[in-house]
Order: structure tokens, then sequence, then C-alpha cells
């Protein structure tokens, strides 16, 4: 059976493999994704933020000794948030678990809106952009990373590849990948197709980024130069425009 989404996760055996790999040392989402995330979020001091596809919502807790107010995380994988309050307790975290497909937004409530490695889940992009917009006070910021779409258009099975195949490319859509032991849908889109569903709701792309790797993450130079080879990750930052002056 092939999944779409959240429900993946909720797959036990899935899960089990999922939180293994997050906890192997040199693990791509630590080396790779968490630095430039970091780098792109500058001060969060007194910001109110909510994390979309949240997982653990680990990032919630580093959010919060960076100094944000608030950090709102919600998910749809029922094992992710289950995972998210077990080990998480603190009076500035909410912890919710929602569709992110179904999730309606509040208005004008949070500074930044940050979301992880879920974009490339989901076929309705343009929809989640609006009520991102909907939900960010003027002038917020909206920061998240995805698989590149290099990534996405060579899905073969895992394991330490040695080369990539680039294919179909300009053909968006549903690709299935087998991975952690099943079998789930990514949806391809270019890196000209994010960059234009931002404008389409109201965006001002600000910044664009790829997962170029820093020496000081890895503990081995063998690992340091595979991840050379090929971007994993695109990174987008974009602000809120002001639609009544369409400035």
């Amino acid at each position: 059976m092939t999944n779409r989404g959240s429900n993946f996760y909720d797959h036990n055996d899935v899960f089990s493999q999922y939180t293994s790999l997050r906890e192997r040392p040199e693990n791509a989402n630590d080396t790779l994704e968490k630095p430039v995330m970091m780098d792109l979020l500058g001060d969060v001091r007194g910001k109110a933020i909510l994390d979309l596809g949240c997982g653990g919502a680990q990032f919630g807790v580093d959010l919060l000794q960076e100094g944000c107010s608030f950090y709102h995380g919600i998910d749809g994988s029922k094992n992710m948030i289950d995972l998210a309050k077990q080990q998480i307790k603190h009076e500035s975290i909410t912890l919710e678990r929602v569709d992110l497909e179904e999730w309606n937004p509040p208005v004008a409530q949070y500074d930044l809106v940050v979301s992880r490695l879920v974009f490339h889940y989901l076929e309705d992009l343009h929809t989640i952009f609006d009520r991102i917009h909907t939900a960010l006070k003027p002038g917020g910021t909206i920061i998240f990373s995805v698989e590149h779409p290099v990534i996405t258009s060579t899905l073969q099975p895992a394991g330490l590849r040695t080369s990539w195949v680039v294919d179909d490319y300009f053909s968006m859509g549903y690709r299935t990948q087998q991975w952690l032991g099943g079998s789930v849908e990514k949806y391809h889109r270019t890196l000209e197709e994010y960059f234009q569903l931002l404008q389409g709701s109201s965006f001002t792309v600000e910044s664009l980024k790829e997962s170029s790797p820093r020496r000081e993450f890895f503990l081995s130079d063998e690992t340091f130069e595979r991840r050379k080879r090929i971007p994993l990750f695109l990174f987008l930052k974009a602000t809120k425009k002001d639609v009544a002056s369409n400035c």
C-alpha cells in the first residue's frame, strides 16, 4: 500500500525506522538541514512561531532557547504528536494534531511560520501558502525546507548512492518512493514552481539556499565529501506582502 502525507508515519514499523534514522550520527537532518534553517531564522527573540509538520517538536525547544515567546507545533501524524507530547512539556509550547490539508488558519497570529521537510508530501501547496499568508502578521515571514527537486526527480531505493539519475524533471506530480520499509508518495516540483507558488500567494522571496555542507558539522571527511556531490535540500524564505496596498 502506498501512503501520502502524515499517515505514512503512523505505521509503527516505519515510525520506528524513522526515529532510528534520526538518532544516527551524521544524519542529513542535523548535518545539512538544521544548520541552514538556523542561519535563515536570524533573531527569533519575542516572536510567536508556528511549525507546520512539527514531528517530534524538538525544534520548538531549540527556538525557545533562542528566545521565541511562543511555539505552536502541528502535525497530522498521531505517532509524531504523541512523541512530542511525551518528550516536551513547556508552558510556551502548544502541540496539536491537525492534517495540514485540513488546517484552518487563525488571522494574523504569528510572526514566523516554519516547516521542515514537509511540503514535498503535499499536492495543493498553493492553498497552504494562502493559509500561511492569512496566519502571519503583517510583514511576517515563512521559512521552509523541502527535499531538493533534484532528489524528488530521482527517487531510487535508498542506500549509499554513488550516482543520481535526474529524469522527467519538468513533469510535476506524485512519485512513489520505497523508504523506511514502506511505500510513500512525494510530490515533485521544480525549483521554479516553488518560487512561483510563493509569489502567487503574495509573498516576496527574500532568500533561496541549498544544502551546501559545512565541514564543522561532520565527523568524517568521507561523509563530508559525499554530501558535496549533490544538494539534498532546498530552502526558501519569504515575507508576507500587504495585499491591500499591492506592494
